[in-house]
């Protein structure tokens, strides 16, 4: 798999340019490959997350189960992006969140020891690993911001402008999951936006 590899040194690079060829080296050898099917978890809630995943190919999605067994979609995660409940990853306690692969996905995986071992060994790793929670600390605050700041609609049209790739691979009820409304409101602002667009 060792487009795998090349694919997540590309991110590693892109993240951090200051990495070096020992310290990407080094983050080369603690990495695995993992593959799944359909419906198959990357991570169920309840167990701590033991490596950072970057999906090489595929689409994960991560929700939690509410108090009435509802399943709340939180993120989609797609190639070239890392699944992780950064919290638990950090801790190294359970997550409270599932990640279940929605297609065949492949996944390239950097432990958390190998992480810390980086960490004490270069200090460009350090950064990497500060610049990863930088990027999902923004990730998180924008999504906050959107319910605080924006309409149903206008988070549909973001979500479709920030991920044309998705527009076709995820269910409408995991997608109204993930935009806090309901599948006929998504249905009926889908129908509006389709009858503007002619």
């Amino acid at each position: 798999m060792e487009a795998a590899f090349t694919a997540i040194t590309i991110a590693h690079t892109k993240l951090c340019p200051s990495l070096t060829e020992a310290e990407l080296d080094f983050l080369k050898t603690g990495l695995t490959i993992s593959e799944f099917k359909p419906k198959q978890f990357y991570l169920e809630a309840n167990t701590v997350q033991k490596a950072i995943g970057f999906v090489f190919s595929g689409l994960v999605r991560s929700y939690y189960v509410d108090e009435n067994g509802n399943e709340k979609t939180v993120n989609f995660i797609s190639e070239n992006k890392y699944a992780t409940h950064y919290t638990s990853f950090v801790k190294q306690a359970p997550s409270k969140y599932h990640f279940q692969c929605i297609e065949p996905t492949i996944m390239v995986n950097l432990p958390y020891e190998h992480i810390q071992e980086g960490y004490k060994k270069f200090p460009n790793v350090e950064r990497y690993g500060r610049l990863i929670a930088e990027a999902i600390l923004h990730m998180q605050q924008k999504r906050i911001e959107s319910f605080l700041f924006e309409n149903a609609e206008t988070r549909y049209l973001n979500f479709i402008k920030e991920n044309p790739e998705l527009f076709n691979r995820v269910s409408i009820s995991d997608l109204s999951s993930y935009l806090g409304i309901e599948r006929q409101s998504l249905t009926r602002i889908r129908k509006k936006i389709a009858q503007n667009t002619f």
